[in-house]
């Protein structure tokens, strides 16, 4: 491993000069970007070391079991969730605030941070889930879709058909840029370690606790208004890179999704969710939403875009590489942002 980090350095220091021992952050992300494109999720190793957001979940499925109870009013869960949120956002920042100063002055310390960068970013996950919906309809068919997508999606596969389950996917790549890939990358750029830890926290409460339902109402509250207020600028950063990545992307209108994305983003149920999903259907020419079964009911959506509703495979690959091309921008912008910093 010694001889592969010292070619490393090596080449970095023959192209920017010598390396100072502590790169700016925005190098250490394109780093980051890189090894999430090359290896991804390595499935196989997290079968044996727990995924980081998995340890996350864990001191919050603890304290969702001995604060949340039943038996409690209101506004004692209210605090209590409010409490559950200081200590696990708090708790993770204060981890990543630990590894920077561990890391920081060490000779490989920004490689080992890049590392780390990269498992909390899901570009590739993102992009392989989806592609598997669409190889799933291809091959095996609706229920071949089904399974593909109930990976990446909360709401009931059964109750979709193959449009449905298109569209679901399509969905789930939209929002999840800006919850998976713009958002973390925003707050490691503005903070570090602490802030994408925290970040990664805030997410991971959203997920646990912060439903509409009896249980979750008040003590899932301030998860799920502090996830919202964490993702407000990275879903309309989102948003505009997708924008900007339909001028590059054949079969895409960029016009069209900046049209739709500032008409339609406020139709969604999230305040955030229909930025990037509205110029994702802008840029198709498609429509996305609409009526959709949770395991809790049945929710009236409404329709986002103008374009087709019915969609197919085809439309899958055809997001995927609007996707691809949105990360490609992002990359390059944090490259040359990186490069500047550093010259």
């Amino acid at each position: 491993m010694e001889p592969i980090l010292t070619a490393i350095q090596q080449g970095a220091a023959s192209f920017f000069g010598t390396l100072p021992q502590a790169l700016p952050h925005a190098l250490i992300l394109v780093l980051a970007i890189m090894i999430d494109a090359i290896i991804g999720d390595p499935r196989a190793l997290y079968r044996i070391i727990p995924h980081p957001v998995v340890l996350i979940g864990k001191p919050i499925a603890f304290l969702d079991r001995r604060l949340n109870r039943p038996e409690r009013g209101e506004k004692d869960r209210l605090a209590r969730g409010a409490v559950t949120v200081l200590l696990v956002v708090g708790g993770c920042a204060a981890i990543g605030y630990g590894l920077d100063r561990m890391l920081t002055g060490t000779s490989w310390g920004w490689m080992v941070e890049a590392v780390i960068v990269s498992i909390f970013l899901a570009a590739r996950s993102l992009h392989d889930h989806v592609r598997r919906v669409g190889t799933g309809l291809r091959i095996d068919g609706l229920e071949g879709g089904r399974r593909a997508i109930a990976h990446i999606v909360s709401r009931d596969p059964k109750s979709l058909d193959r449009h449905g389950v298109a569209r679901s996917a399509i969905e789930s790549l939209s929002e999840n840029f800006s919850d998976g890939v713009v958002a973390p990358i925003f707050f490691y750029l503005l903070f570090g370690l602490p802030g994408l830890l925290a970040y990664k926290a805030i997410n991971t409460l959203d997920s646990m606790i912060a439903y509409k339902t009896s249980k979750y109402r008040s003590f899932g509250f301030t998860a799920a208004k502090l996830d919202d207020l964490a993702n407000w600028l990275p879903a309309r950063i989102s948003g505009v890179l997708i924008c900007f990545a339909a001028c590059f992307t054949p079969t895409s209108y960029p016009i069209q999704a900046v049209k739709i994305m500032l008409r339609d983003a406020n139709k969604h149920k999230s305040p955030n969710g229909g930025w990037p999903e509205g110029a994702f259907a802008g840029a198709l020419n498609i429509a996305l939403g609409g009526p959709r079964t949770y395991p809790g009911g049945e929710v009236v959506g409404v329709w986002i875009g103008d374009g087709r509703a019915r969609l197919e495979p085809r439309d899958i690959d055809r997001s995927r590489a609007l996707y691809i091309v949105a990360n490609m921008l992002l990359w390059f912008a944090i490259l040359f942002g990186g490069i500047i910093t550093l010259l």
